[in-house]
């Protein structure tokens, strides 16, 4: 009985897990926040990506007197691929541009994070389009290597 509960709750907090892991990729960068950050700009533009913004959060946070990590989010796109997203399922369009996030965690580990292209496509029931998100998951780490690794 005992050890079926625990089964129970094993499977239960690994469904969580897995989840989060399903959902969300996470690179860790060699460098610090603003450098993985600056790398990744940089990357975005040597190969010729739309960048839309880079907002600063640690820095909003300061200017109402408030503590924050290093947090970063890096808007970016290519309009050739995420129409072809959106032809495919123009709801997607609440997930485009694509979006990167650095942070420092509580240990000083720098990460880079973005949404797993398979979530998205499961997300809004994408079909057929597996040529443009195989695309997307492609790119999408080979920038986050980029910026993350020596």
């Amino acid at each position: 009985m005992i050890r079926n509960i625990f089964y129970v709750f094993v499977t239960f907090v690994l469904s969580f897990y897995v989840n989060a892991e399903e959902n969300l990729i996470s690179l860790q960068s060699h460098y610090s926040a603003k450098e993985t950050a600056d790398r990744f700009e940089s990357i975005l533009k040597d190969k010729g990506l739309t960048l839309f913004a880079r907002i600063d959060h640690q820095q909003n946070a300061a200017t109402v007197n408030l503590p924050l990590r290093p947090t970063e989010v890096i808007i970016f796109g290519n309009p050739k691929i995420g129409t072809l997203l959106m032809h495919c399922a123009q709801n997607v369009a609440i997930d485009l541009p694509q979006k990167v996030l650095i942070t420092e965690d509580a240990d000083k580990k720098v990460w880079l994070s973005y949404n797993n292209p398979n979530y998205i496509k499961k997300r809004h029931n994408i079909v057929g389009c597996e040529k443009v998100t195989n695309k997307i998951a492609i790119v999408l780490n080979k920038l986050g290597i980029g910026a993350t690794s020596k």
